[in-house]
């Protein structure tokens, strides 16, 4: 039998070739094992590892900031303080004028842009004063609910930040402006032109507010406290509204709905329209000529306090200069816009109150009326005699004839003279004004023993 033999795969003059097919070795189940204790080694080494270097890294990082922080506190330059707290303040030198309307330019009382001033609070009065250094303010929109409670008067620069309003998500910055980053110098800075781009009726409060905080003292002076400026809480409506906006005060040529308590297209504007009563002017005259005919047309709608609101609100427009001449046989009056006599003269003297009687009464009375009736063909002069008390009206309600006439004034005489007539007795009484009216007119009768003028 043939021995076996053994060949060197290197010496295999095969092994070359392509069909020729390597042996894998298997690796044994030792290596194995040894291999997965490797992994497993240095998984939990790693995960002891970590720990301790996040550790180690921690207390590095501490030790270089003590070190940097040291370094600063020693370099006079770098040094930060916290801001020390001083009587200094902002605040607004006026009042915003109100109504506020979206896209409508924001001034104050006075239509002039809104101010800043500067302050000291020391004492019981706010005293303006300056810095040697320009201050940089930033104005903003703040919440009309702050400040609340015990901190009206004073508050922390963190409490003012956190109610800052900005705007809603996809609009437009709320409050827009060539100078929402202004300079003070000299302790006064104005605001330019300011617009609010959304309405206040989104936020709880349904009210802003506009403020003004410092952002930097020049000269290095950021180490003082100057208290924020912030106007009263106010409403700003859609400017949709402001058509339909009252005027403060009215003028005699507005539409009468411009007037309180009476609604443009509402009720009681039809109401007035419909009687010819469509002007502020028209409203006046027809008030003061028969205020229960204009009572009547308005209806119980309008109450008691709303007539009263609206009449006041009427009164406080401008007369302007213009006076109108009412010519009769023997007499000749003088009436303001609002249809209520300056002057009455008969055969060229002026009529005293206490000298009318009776008939020449009733007829200076009808005169009125009938000036009321044919307005427009009354002769239009301009002069000063407008703003004089009026001698005589016809009706007038009674928010109007307290203390509207002075205990002694001067009359000129129309004839040319300049003669003053002094009168000392032309003082309402208040427990007569609301009496009734006869025929449409009311009378106005003397007392001689207590020298005023009341209605029969």
């Amino acid at each position: 039998m043939a021995a076996k033999r053994f060949f060197d795969d290197s010496a295999d003059p095969d092994s070359n070739q392509p069909n020729y097919k390597r042996i894998r070795k298997t690796p044994s189940f030792a290596s194995v094992i040894k291999e997965v204790v490797m992994v497993n080694f240095l998984d939990n080494f790693c995960s002891a590892l970590e720990p301790m270097l996040r550790r180690v890294v921690h207390e590095e990082v501490e030790n270089g900031l003590r070190r940097c922080s040291r370094s600063i506190g020693r370099s006079p330059s770098l040094r930060i303080k916290a801001l020390e707290p001083s009587n200094l303040r902002l605040i607004f030198n006026k009042k915003p004028s109100l109504p506020i309307f979206t896209s409508s330019k924001i001034v104050d009382s006075d239509s002039h842009p809104l101010q800043l001033l500067l302050v000291d609070a020391t004492g019981d009065c706010l005293v303006p004063t300056t810095l040697s250094s320009p201050i940089k303010i930033e104005i903003v929109v703040l919440d009309g609910d702050f400040p609340s409670g015990e901190n009206e008067t004073s508050w922390t620069h963190e409490e003012f930040n956190k109610n800052i309003v900005k705007e809603r998500a996809g609009k437009r910055p709320l409050l827009t402006g060539s100078e929402l980053n202004i300079t003070m110098r000299d302790g006064v800075a104005s605001l330019g032109d300011l617009e609010f781009t959304d309405n206040s009726s989104w936020i709880r409060s349904r009210r802003f507010r506009i403020g003004a905080k410092v952002v930097h003292i020049g000269n290095g002076q950021n180490t003082v406290r100057i208290m924020e400026a912030m106007t009263d809480s106010f409403m700003v409506k859609d400017h949709r509204g402001e058509l339909y906006k009252k005027h403060y005060p009215p003028a005699l040529e507005d539409d009468v709905w411009r007037l309180e308590k009476i609604g443009k297209d509402g009720a009681f504007h039809k109401k007035l329209t419909s009687h010819g009563i469509n002007t502020v002017q028209d409203f006046l005259k027809s008030a003061n000529i028969d205020p229960e005919k204009i009572r009547r047309i308005l209806g119980n709608g309008m109450s008691e306090k709303m007539w009263e609101l609206t009449y006041r609100h009427a009164k406080t427009c401008e007369m302007g200069t213009k006076s109108y001449i009412a010519r009769g046989a023997n007499y000749t009056l003088i009436l303001n816009p609002i249809c209520q006599v300056i002057r009455a003269t008969t055969n060229g003297q002026i009529c005293h109150i206490r000298e009318l009687r009776g008939i020449q009464r009733a007829y200076i009375e009808k005169m009125v009326r009938d000036a009321f009736t044919n307005w427009s063909s009354l002769e239009e002069i301009d002069g000063g005699l407008v703003n004089e008390p009026a001698l005589l009206t016809q009706g007038e309600p009674a928010v109007h004839h307290l203390n509207a006439y002075p205990r002694s004034a001067l009359l000129t005489a129309a004839g040319g003279s300049e003669q003053p007539v002094e009168y000392t007795d032309w003082i309402v009484n208040p427990a007569h004004i609301c009496l009734p009216v006869e025929n449409g007119v009311r009378y106005i009768s003397e007392s001689s023993s207590e020298g005023e003028l009341h209605y029969l």
